[in-house]
């Protein structure tokens, strides 16, 4: 009997977790963005119906874009193994749409060996990419660049390390460290979304 009564208290614990909370929403907004096969989409509309993994990167960066891009693709690669990939979205947005062309980003992903099935990599108009990164509460200050002799230009940003997760509505519901994501923290969310 005892058993009994733990079980049962066990379930109303797991059947009570708390859903995660809305922190902001995509849903009233239409940004017009180009993937990085030329297309235009309107994001979040382009994704409605799925949840959306949104990581911002620009592809110049040394080392934490890199890193959220690979996070990112270790997302996706568990997401294919417990059979919900389809039921998910990646987006990866440049807030450097001067230098990142739809071009810049396709050699950006192939170079990564990246399955595009379910993620696009998005640029835009600067003031479009500006609004999305505001709402978003991530920030990118371009900082020191240099000329060198041959032309070629080394250019940085500071800005936020993050990858966001958004409900099938639109809704923001959590923001993650994208260099330093916890894997199973965000699979589990994902899960936890996917059940709602």
């Amino acid at each position: 009997m005892k058993s009994i009564f733990i079980i049962f208290i066990l379930l109303i614990f797991v059947s009570c977790k708390e859903k995660l909370p809305i922190i902001d929403s995509f849903k009233d907004s239409h940004y017009r963005l180009v993937n990085q096969n030329r297309e235009a989409k309107i994001f979040p509309s382009v994704v409605k119906g799925k949840v959306v993994v949104v990581g911002f990167i620009f592809t110049n960066c040394p080392d934490i874009c890199p890193l959220t891009t690979n996070n990112m693709r270790l997302i996706q690669d568990q997401l294919k193994k417990e059979q919900i990939n389809e039921r998910v979205e990646f987006v990866s947005i440049s807030f450097d749409p001067q230098n990142d062309s739809p071009d810049v980003l396709k050699k950006f992903a192939e170079i990564r060996n990246l399955d595009l099935t379910n993620w696009n990599f998005y640029t835009g108009k600067k003031e479009t990419i500006d609004s999305l990164l505001l709402l978003s509460r991530v920030m990118a200050v371009p900082t020191d660049s240099t000329i060198y002799n041959d032309g070629k230009k080394t250019y940085y940003f500071t800005h936020t390390d993050r990858i966001q997760l958004a409900d099938a509505e639109g809704q923001i519901r959590k923001n993650y460290p994208g260099s330093k994501i916890n894997i199973e923290e965000i699979i589990n969310d994902i899960k936890t979304i996917i059940k709602e």
